[in-house]
């Protein structure tokens, strides 16, 4: 993209391709049975703790192949989505980038700690990084809620890694 086309906003936003995929994370995230069956607090903190898992969880399936620019895009959106939201909640401008930059920040360390977990095929280590950055309903049973959690989290890994990267992409046929 040229200096003219972004200055002039006439070339299209990168982000539209992977637009599909973002919302078909928002929409696993909002699973109703990691609220109901596997204990997560249907919170704001509970639902932002999930985006963050999901989106880390395909996040980690995008960098193993040759589209990690899309890995870079959807932080943008995921971006873009938080930003939306805390104006939404009415936090003032001024606060938003600090806010923004503490999101990421979540986000890289959550992508780190969920990377090396589901990488390795590990469960054990994915419930015990789950249980760490999930907020879990009042009177849950923290350790069999992660597990069940992790679970979800490695099928959902196994089945993204039998996608090409045009389907990833289209996030029609991901389930």
């Amino acid at each position: 993209m040229s200096f003219l086309s972004r200055l002039l906003g006439t070339a299209p936003d990168p982000r539209e391709s992977v637009r599909p995929l973002w919302h078909r994370v928002i929409e696993l995230a909002r699973d109703p049975a990691y609220y109901t069956e596997c204990g997560v607090a249907d919170s704001i903190a509970g639902r932002f703790d999930m985006i963050t898992a999901v989106l880390s969880t395909v996040m980690v399936r995008i960098e193993a192949s040759e589209m990690r620019s899309e890995s870079a895009l959807l932080a943008e959106l995921f971006v873009e989505d938080m930003d939306g939201q805390l104006r939404e909640f009415g936090v003032n401008d001024v606060v938003v980038g600090k806010r923004i930059g503490k999101l990421m920040s979540v986000l890289g360390g959550r992508l780190g700690a969920y990377r090396s977990a589901l990488n390795a095929g590990d469960l054990e280590k994915l419930a015990s990084a789950v249980q760490r950055n999930v907020t879990f309903a009042d009177g849950a049973d923290e350790t069999a809620s992660a597990g069940m959690v992790a679970e979800r989290l490695m099928q959902l890994s196994q089945r993204l890694t039998r996608f090409s990267d045009d389907d990833m992409l289209k996030a029609s046929a991901i389930e």
